[in-house]
């Protein structure tokens, strides 16, 4: 039998606080996997792109996760599809996840940690977001558990979008990407961006920059301007390099300076100063969905929650 997940289930049993838990362990784990993981993705003869990511595998976890995405950014939701979630002794299919909820949940945990990790300590921070979708939804309930912050702004295309968001987080907002990084000294970008929205000019000494859309070949939030002054930390260099946020500046794998495993193990620093600028720009990890959507099993089993389904009957 295998376990069904919606959106829903998913919301009732992935709390953000075990996300957290579960992101910080994996990223410890994650280096000494010995399969390492895939991330494919292929343009469509229609608006949209497939991806894949195989096999999300962590030490400890005796299965692993298969995900396919459909990323359609004129939709709603932009991105669907489904994480299958298999057992390592004989490859039965525990559990179908939506994948949207998952990556969301997955996605802007890491972003949390690495924003906590990097952006400079205090409770009178103010928090900028820009682009108000799932990504930033998740990163800054996360992010909730791990420091206060004084205040919110946000931006977003679609000023009903950025209006409501706002309202949910008690934060206010602004018309531009530009002045949400005037008044904040951590700012979020979860967008569709093919052009840089924020610049060198733009970002103060000792801002810190989370970037969560430049995790496909052509999307571009921060100018390479930008990311040759910063402190750059990535998820992973190569993947970097290949589809990410290296990549869009046309910058080596060599241009980060330390990925948020790193970080987290003390092998390379994160913030040198209380003035630097700071930028963690993530791809997606295939075992970060493992982490969430095992988390996510457990949990459901232990709640009764989700329905079972015989695809073999």
């Amino acid at each position: 039998m295998t376990l069904l997940l919606t959106r829903r289930d998913l919301e009732a049993v992935l709390d953000p606080a075990d996300c957290v838990d579960a992101l910080r362990e994996g990223f410890r784990r994650a280096p000494h996997t010995t399969v390492p993981g895939q991330r494919i993705r292929t343009d469509l003869p229609f608006p949209g792109t497939a991806t894949a990511l195989i096999p999300g595998l962590l030490p400890g976890i005796d299965a692993y996760t298969v995900k396919v995405n459909a990323k359609f950014p004129g939709a709603r939701p932009a991105l669907r599809g489904v994480i299958c979630l298999h057992s390592g002794r004989d490859g039965e299919l525990l559990a179908l996840l939506d994948s949207a909820t998952v990556t969301a949940r997955r996605t802007g945990t890491a972003a949390a940690l690495g924003t906590h990790l990097l952006a400079a300590p205090g409770d009178d921070t103010v928090l900028g977001v820009v682009g108000a979708g799932a990504q930033a939804e998740a990163t800054v309930r996360a992010l909730d558990t791990l420091r206060p912050r004084r205040d919110l702004v946000v931006h977003d295309l679609d000023p009903g979008r950025a209006a409501e968001f706002a309202a949910r987080h008690g934060g206010r907002v602004l018309p531009s990407a530009a002045e949400v990084a005037a008044r904040a000294g951590t700012v979020v970008l979860a967008t569709w961006s093919r052009q840089p929205l924020l610049g060198l000019a733009d970002i103060r000494e000792g801002t810190h920059l989370t970037s969560l859309g430049s995790d496909e070949p052509g999307k571009r939030e921060l100018a390479a301007d930008l990311l040759r002054a910063a402190v750059l930390v990535v998820d992973d260099r190569e993947l970097a390099a290949a589809m990410g946020v290296l990549a869009a500046a046309s910058l080596p794998a060599s241009a980060a300076d330390a990925t948020l495993g790193e970080v987290l193990d003390g092998t390379r620093p994160g913030r040198p100063d209380a003035a630097a600028r700071t930028v963690y720009a993530p791809v997606g990890l295939p075992w970060q969905d493992l982490a969430v959507a095992w988390s996510a099993y457990r949990r459901a089993g232990e709640l009764g929650v989700g329905r079972h389904v015989d695809l073999l009957g």
